[in-house]
């Protein structure tokens, strides 16, 4: 039986309920919440996306999980969703960039980007006829030696992040970045960072084959993916630090 709060309120997108609210955009972001977590990370070197791409069957080919998208050679996005609906803003957002290089001969900035899709996701919240896009992106990137990172939201907001995750991890990463972030961290740190909030996120289950990781560094300004092998020993290094920590940490319970 339906609840009376919102008896009928989310028959439609364009029905506002009584209290101000549009259901139809809160399930948008439940089914967000119901997917993987992808995390973004800024530092004074660039920008660091990652993403749990966790399969539900050994039989999947982890290679066809596609959650990271390079989006220009300085913009790259990191999804949680629909992964058809993800795919569908990708592209928007790559013909976006295309549009942009061939009307002004330039980049497009990486704030532009993001509200021009920003813009698009607002439209899909107030037609009738239409739903709002299950899926968030965290946009990252490059422009004239700024490294900028945003989030969006099915309703079309938008906001810029020193770091940020989204997914069903998105408590236990934000608790991780609001303890260990700091301004000055390099990109290894960041890298280092995000794979300890994505372990935290997945419960300590993290490996090279359900992590994937990509860099846009300022030096260059150029999207790279790193490869399996780099992120094994990223994964190496952050557990075996983990590992010291909670051996000092239950050397010192023992002392008290």
């Amino acid at each position: 039986m339906q609840p009376l709060q919102n008896a009928g309120y989310d028959r439609a997108i364009t029905v506002f309920s009584p209290d101000g609210r549009l259901f139809q955009v809160e399930y948008a972001r439940e089914a967000v919440k119901r997917g993987t977590t992808s995390i973004g990370v800024k530092c004074p070197d660039g920008i660091v996306l990652a993403v749990d791409k966790r399969t539900t069957s050994t039989l999947v080919e982890s290679s066809s999980i596609e959650k990271l998208f390079k989006i220009d050679e300085h913009i790259g996005a990191a999804t949680s969703g629909l992964v058809a609906d993800a795919r569908a803003l990708v592209e928007r957002a790559r013909v976006e960039a295309q549009i942009n290089k061939i009307t002004y001969s330039e980049p497009i900035r990486v704030d532009t980007l993001s509200k021009k899709l920003c813009d698009m996701l607002q439209l899909y919240t107030q037609n009738g006829g239409v739903r709002p896009f299950g899926s968030a992106l965290i946009i990252g990137g490059v422009y004239n030696e700024k490294c900028k990172l945003f989030e969006t939201d099915p309703s079309g907001a938008l906001i810029e992040y020193k770091a940020t995750a989204i997914g069903s991890g998105r408590s236990a990463a934000m608790e991780i970045f609001e303890e260990e972030y700091s301004d000055d961290l390099s990109i290894d740190d960041a890298i280092a960072l995000a794979i300890r909030a994505i372990n935290e996120a997945t419960e300590h289950d993290t490996t090279s084959d359900n992590v994937e990781i990509a860099v846009i560094k300022k030096e260059d300004g150029n999207y790279v993916k790193l490869s399996k092998d780099d992120v094994a020993s990223y994964i190496e290094d952050v557990l075996a630090e983990n590992e010291e920590e909670e051996v000092e940490e239950s050397q010192e319970s023992e002392e008290e």
